[in-house]
């Protein structure tokens, strides 16, 4: 009798000429000319979940990008995971960057080149073809499947929650397993438990009703810029450590398991620095590299403008000023009260001389952490541990996925990270591209998780 794993083996060909043809689909979420190549790839997700053979399938809308649901719920007494993934791109700029043309899939070397290749379309691709391999061979699976994919993760699913919100008997399961996620390097597996949450906000300063003449007003009038940059560098000490009042009071601390786990994962200096392009390592003192970037909140300036910015020189001095901050939150850190600590720090600090305006941004999520004991975190490591032949790392990581905190928040579900893309394959970059070899280990990877939770 053919099994799931000969059947994918015997599709392999076909397979990839589909996620080609998937990832040949502009579906930039955040640019709204290609609101209808989102659309256009939500509908090609739904068609696929049909061929797979998931039901219920269907097509919801939001209020913005829309949303794909199927499911297959015939294994009785056995467990309900939802699958988790998403169909929509970041943009492609700059262009003259890339090797061969974003939409224009190239496969060489191994690896598939394309914008959406590894985040999320090839990642979110793989488990589809195991329910079909499953299906297609033994008529059935071996737990209850629900999918679901949105078309706004890379904007930060702004029309999700209020959507999930209505919708939490339909997405209700034991637990999520995303597709949207990583492994540490092609030959070492890692369970990411938990990631940042975010805050951002935008600052407008205004001084002179207009740019006036620095050599006739300067002097007299204060400066927005100057003032802006003086307002800004309240906010953090000269190691980084926040200094907005408040700012760490709901700051979990790490438990001594959790770091003696970070500390078992390699960590090389000169390599991040290489990687990077940095100086030198920076940041709160007391603290390392990793829990640097995973448990420890930051406050960044994403962006500074004010005043002339064109080449030579133009001797004005500005009227207005701006900076967008953004801060990376974790375990019990909130999102608006962040934004109102910082508001607060601005009023109370902002010079007298300027006007000031504070915009808090809506793009907001909160932190998530998953408990080690958790029986998906056991069953994926034990797969993972089967595929790379050694015991994968825990880990953390410090951007944000905010449909993980959405579903534990909104719906008690827990969500394990099952993907398979590598740091560099270039997500966000120029040459985005995915590991063939990846695909198919994610591919078995999915199959075998799915039998171990039916045990």
């Amino acid at each position: 009798m053919s099994t799931w794993q000969d059947y994918l083996k015997k599709n392999k060909e076909a397979h990839l000429e589909e996620l080609v043809e998937y990832c040949s689909i502009p579906s930039i979420s955040s640019l709204a000319e290609y609101a209808a190549d989102v659309r256009k790839a939500g509908q090609w997700t739904l068609e696929r979940f049909k061929k797979s053979g998931l039901e219920n399938t269907a097509m919801y809308e939001t209020g913005g990008h829309p949303v794909v649901y199927g499911d297959w719920i015939h294994a009785e007494g056995r467990p309900t995971v939802l699958i988790y993934g998403h169909f929509d791109t970041q943009p492609v700029d700059p262009l003259n960057l890339w090797t061969s043309p974003p939409f224009e899939p190239t496969i060489h070397d191994g690896r598939l080149y394309a914008r959406g290749a590894t985040d999320d379309k090839g990642n979110l691709f793989a488990p589809l073809t195991v329910i079909e391999a499953m299906l297609k061979t033994a008529g059935r699976l071996p737990i209850n499947i629900k999918f679901f994919t949105e078309g706004q993760e890379e904007i930060g699913s702004p029309t999700l929650p209020a959507w999930v919100a209505e919708n939490k008997e339909l997405l209700k399961a034991d637990m999520v397993f995303s597709a949207d996620g990583g492994q540490w390097f092609e030959d070492q597996g890692a369970l990411q438990i938990g990631f940042r949450g975010l805050a951002a906000l935008q600052v407008d300063m205004e001084g002179p009703a207009g740019d006036i003449h620095s050599g006739i007003y300067g002097g007299a009038v204060a400066n927005p810029i100057h003032a802006l940059v003086r307002l800004l560098d309240t906010m953090r000490s000269p190691d980084g450590r926040i200094t907005v009042e408040g700012f760490y009071d709901d700051v979990r601390a790490l438990s001594r398991e959790e770091k003696s786990r970070m500390a078992e994962v390699p960590f090389s200096e000169q390599e991040f620095l290489k990687e990077t392009g940095a100086a030198a390592l920076f940041g709160e003192p007391g603290y390392s590299t990793y829990e640097r970037q995973w448990v420890r909140p930051t406050l960044e300036i994403n962006g500074i403008g004010g005043g002339f910015q064109d080449e030579g020189l133009k001797t004005v001095l500005p009227s207005k000023a701006m900076a967008k901050i953004s801060c990376r939150l974790v375990p019990d850190q909130e999102p608006d009260k962040i934004k109102d600590l910082i508001e607060a720090h601005i009023k109370k600090h902002c010079p007298a001389e300027v006007r000031v305006r504070v915009t808090k941004s809506d793009s907001a999520a909160f932190p998530y952490i998953m408990e080690p004991g958790h029986p998906g975190l056991a069953a994926a490591g034990e797969v993972l541990k089967t595929i790379y032949g050694k015991e994968p790392y825990w880990t953390r990581t410090g951007g944000t996925v905010p449909v993980c905190s959405l579903f534990q928040r909104l719906v008690g579900m827990d969500t394990v990270l099952f993907g398979f893309g590598l740091d560099d394959e270039n997500q966000h970059g120029p040459d985005e591209f995915i590991r063939l070899a990846s695909f198919e280990k994610a591919q078995t990877a999915y199959g075998l998780v799915m039998e171990k939770l039916a045990e």
